[in-house]
C-alpha cells in the first residue's frame, strides 16, 4: 500500500505487568495543499493515495466545479521533505469555463484537520451551496435487506482498515448491494471526497440509482457531499447529527442510521428503503 502504511515500534503494557515490544502498523497522515494556478488555498490533512478524486470531490463539494469538463487539469507541483525527495503533498489546479473560480482572498487560512470536512471555511452560508444534481424522489430505491448488508461489504473490502484500525471508509453501491468505489482514510470526508471525485473523474455524474455507505456517523458535511454529487441515499452505522438530518429533509436525500445487524434507523425520506414482501 506504498505510503497508506507507516510502521513503528512500540510497547504493549498488560495489567498483568508484561512489556511486550512489537512493531505496530499505522495509517498514514500527511497535508495535502491545493493551489489554484500557483496560489494556495486550501490545505487538508489525509491518507495519502487517490489524491486527484480527493480533490476532484472537494471541488464539487465546495461548489467550485460541477462537470467534468470544468476541471481542466491537476498535477503535483514543488514539494519536498528534508532529503529533497518529491512530497506528492501538493496540487495545483486549474478549471475552465464554467466552472466557479474561488475567492483565493478568502482563502482558508488553517489546515482542515482530517476530523472536519468544513473547518475553516468563513460562514455556513459557504458550506450550503445548491447542487447541479436535484435528487429525484423516483430514483434510489432500494430493499431494506440490501441497505443492511453494506456495512459487512465495505467492512470486508477495508484493506488498509485491517492493516491499521486507524482509518474510515466510504463506498459507493448500486441499489442492488454491488460495491462500484470503495476509499478509505484518516478523514471520513476525505473518503467521501475521494469516492464522488472518482465519479466526476470517470464522468458518471449525477450518481442516481447508488447508495453511499460511510463507516462512521453522518455529518452534516457529509450529506451536503452526497447531495452534491446526486447521491439519493446515504447510510452510516452510527449517529447522523441535527444539522445533518436537517439539511437531508430539505434536500430530498434519504438519511439512514445506526445501520447494524437487523435494525436500520431511516431519519428522512424513508420511501425510498422498502420494507416486508
Amino acid at each position: 500500500m506504498g505510503r497508506k502504511i507507516a510502521r513503528r515500534r512500540i510497547v504493549r503494557a498488560t495489567l498483568d505487568g508484561a512489556r511486550i515490544a512489537r512493531e505496530e502498523k499505522l495509517a498514514v497522515e500527511e497535508p495535502l495543499e491545493i493551489r489554484f494556478n500557483g496560489t494556495s488555498f486550501t490545505t487538508s490533512m489525509r491518507t495519502p493515495g487517490d489524491d486527484f478524486d480527493m480533490v476532484a470531490g472537494f471541488l464539487l463539494a465546495e461548489g467550485i466545479i460541477s462537470r467534468t469538463e470544468h476541471l481542466v487539469s491537476m498535477r503535483y507541483c514543488a514539494g519536498t521533505d528534508e532529503d529533497g525527495n518529491q512530497t506528492f503533498n501538493v496540487i495545483d489546479v486549474q478549471v475552465g469555463f464554467g466552472a466557479q473560480a474561488p475567492d483565493l482572498s478568502a482563502a482558508r487560512n488553517v489546515v482542515t484537520s482530517s476530523a472536519c470536512g468544513i473547518c475553516g471555511t468563513n460562514s455556513i452560508d459557504e458550506v450550503s451551496k445548491k447542487s447541479s444534481y436535484p435528487l429525484d424522489p423516483a430514483r434510489g430505491h432500494l430493499d431494506v435487506k440490501v441497505l443492511l448488508g453494506l456495512p459487512d461489504t465495505l467492512r470486508e473490502a477495508q484493506n488498509l482498515f485491517s492493516a491499521t484500525g486507524g482509518v474510515h471508509a466510504a463506498g459507493l453501491f448500486t441499489t442492488d448491494g454491488e460495491l462500484l468505489v470503495l476509499r478509505e482514510d484518516v478523514g471520513r470526508h476525505n473518503a467521501v471526497d475521494k469516492v464522488i471525485g472518482a465519479g466526476l473523474r470517470e464522468q458518471k455524474l449525477p450518481l442516481h440509482d447508488t447508495i453511499l455507505q460511510v463507516s462512521g456517523r453522518a455529518s452534516f458535511e457529509l450529506v451536503q457531499k452526497a447531495a452534491m454529487a446526486g447521491i439519493p441515499v446515504l447510510s452510516a452505522v452510527s449517529a447522523p447529527s441535527s444539522l445533518a438530518v436537517e439539511l437531508a429533509d430539505e434536500t430530498g436525500l434519504t438519511l439512514a442510521g445506526f445501520s447494524r445487524g437487523s435494525t436500520v434507523n431511516l431519519y428522512t425520506h424513508a420511501d425510498r428503503v422498502k420494507t416486508g414482501s
